[in-house]
């Protein structure tokens, strides 16, 4: 079960070890350092039925990872590619699919993370709808 870490604010389950740190904000729809000046921005899609339905249960979505942002202070330190590290456990967990709209994580962290691109949304899938997050 998710550790609570105050309003809004969950750990994200059972973390690897290079995910340690990293903050599920859900109702922000964001991976995030504690201090919050790091983060990987998400939205959810519905999942791949091809009638842009709400999927029946969350883990049928596809999540929409669109903007990786690091400060210029904290460079330098892996900390994209924990928050990264972070989302794909969180997405893998629940059975979803990623779009990787955030070009660190298209041009970097998958081909830096090969096994990963199993979870990537493929072209022959029924294309997602963004939701009305």
């Amino acid at each position: 079960m998710a550790e609570e870490a105050g309003a809004g604010e969950r750990k994200v389950e059972a973390p690897p070890p290079e995910t340690e740190g990293i903050v599920w904000r859900e109702d922000a729809g964001r991976f995030e350092t504690p201090d919050g000046e790091a983060f990987l921005q998400y939205r959810l899609l519905p999942g791949g039925d091809g009638g842009g339905a709400p999927p029946p249960h969350p883990a049928a979505a596809v999540m929409d990872m669109v903007h990786t942002y690091v400060p210029r202070s904290k460079r330098g330190q892996g900390l994209a590619a924990r928050l990264c590290d972070a989302a794909f456990a969180h997405a893998r967990g629940r059975g979803m699919r990623v779009v990787p709209t955030c070009s660190y994580i298209s041009d970097t962290y998958l081909p830096r993370n090969p096994a990963l691109k199993e979870l990537v949304y493929k072209d022959h899938e029924p294309h997602p709808k963004p939701s009305s997050m």
